[in-house]
């Protein structure tokens, strides 16, 4: 795509939003403390029971047995869902990490129990005595340990990896960067937690839930629950921060789903702290390497940005590569994708996926190459403009 003429006119030309003062249609309920939140809806469904989720204790292994029988006597205990009562639900569309069901741990924290009472305290206090038989298995956590086992990941439609002959090119250059970055994993933690409210009405569902995608909530709840997306009613219109961690359905809706039909009565389930960091999504670490050849006038001639990171089977890599395709002019280009599997809670999006690990890495190895060529890095930018 090049920009060599106007764009003519479009919406932000007329001046009907953009240039003016324009109110938040929200921000008057948000700022005053008065705009409802999906745990705090409890004007929707009358006598709403309380679900605490439990995690695993182990981050790889079995279940092999979950006691329940203290905490079903625990006082305000209705009903207690276990994950071995349960069959792995359908992953949704972007979900890698099982969100509940079945006997197997893929990580720490995974949602294992779902104990349902009249009250939050109750909840918790009999999640508490709930006895867990595991059967611990290795598993692989450390990203540089398993670094050597990453696999390139393939390439995208009309992006190739690689254009022109980096390798000669760069063996050729007058001037030479090699340097390695790493970003440590990051966790949302957004100030409203993961948390929803489900009530069944027959074979329908509604859920008032914090998700910053509805139709596409509504449409994996529905094949978790294993009915039709007409029978899920998803409502969401406020939400306290998502950033990328609200973007795919998660353990709370879908526990708080199947633990209202259990109940026989709507219930609502909110993802403690630890849960919102271990039970949902991250951005994953990175180890990274980027080559930078130039001239002696400081014109790239070969460029390669490698970024390695590690999810869970079926998990997608950190896209820390994709801006190198973008910023920065040079002939011969080396784009480098690599993952490898880690037992570690899913990694998914987060605010400026790719980008933010990414970018930053690129912008070092371009200062520390302008300073190399004893350039000034704005002018070394100019000169390697993409156009």
């Amino acid at each position: 795509m090049k920009f060599n003429a106007p764009a003519e006119q479009n919406p932000i030309d007329q001046l009907k939003v953009v240039g003016k003062a324009t109110d938040r249609i929200d921000g008057p309920l948000k700022t005053s403390g008065l705009a409802p939140y999906a745990y705090e809806r409890h004007d929707v469904a009358a006598h709403q029971g309380y679900g605490f989720i439990v995690g695993s204790a182990i981050a790889k292994g079995t279940i092999r047995a979950i006691d329940t029988a203290h905490a079903m006597v625990a006082p305000g205990v209705i009903a207690i869902l276990t994950t071995l009562d349960h069959q792995p639900v359908p992953l949704g569309s972007h979900n890698a990490a099982n969100l509940f069901g079945g006997a197997a741990v893929q990580h720490y924290h995974q949602a294992i129990a779902l104990v349902i009472a009249e009250t939050f305290e109750q909840a918790r206090a009999a999640a508490s005595v709930l006895h867990v038989d595991y059967m611990r298995a290795p598993g692989k956590f450390d990203l540089l340990r398993e670094a050597a086992k990453a696999e390139v990941q393939p390439e995208e439609e009309g992006t190739p990896n690689k254009v022109g002959d980096f390798a000669a090119a760069y063996a050729g250059a007058a001037v030479k960067l090699d340097e390695r970055y790493t970003t440590p994993g990051e966790s949302h933690v957004m100030m409203e937690p993961h948390a929803t409210i489900a009530a069944w009405d027959g074979d329908k569902v509604t859920v008032w839930t914090s998700n910053q995608m509805i139709a596409w909530g509504r449409r994996d709840l529905a094949k978790a629950l294993g009915i039709k997306p007409e029978q899920v009613r998803m409502d969401s219109p406020y939400i306290g921060g998502g950033f990328g961690g609200k973007l795919f359905l998660r353990a709370d809706v879908v526990l708080a789903a199947l633990g209202a039909r259990a109940a026989g009565r709507p219930l609502k389930v909110a993802l403690t702290r630890p849960l919102m960091i271990n039970n949902t999504t991250h951005r994953p670490a990175t180890l990274q390497r980027i080559r930078i050849g130039a001239d002696k006038i400081g014109r790239i001639v070969a460029i390669s940005h490698e970024s390695t990171s590690g999810n869970l089977p079926g998990g997608t890599p950190e896209t820390a590569v994709q801006q190198t395709r973008l910023f920065y002019a040079g002939a011969n280009r080396e784009v480098l994708l690599k993952l490898a599997e880690l037992d570690l809670p899913e990694g998914n999006a987060m605010r400026a996926p790719g980008e933010a690990p990414g970018l930053m890495a690129l912008e070092i190895a371009m200062d520390e190459m302008a300073e190399k060529l004893g350039m000034d890095p704005v002018e070394f930018r100019i000169l390697n403009d993409t156009q």
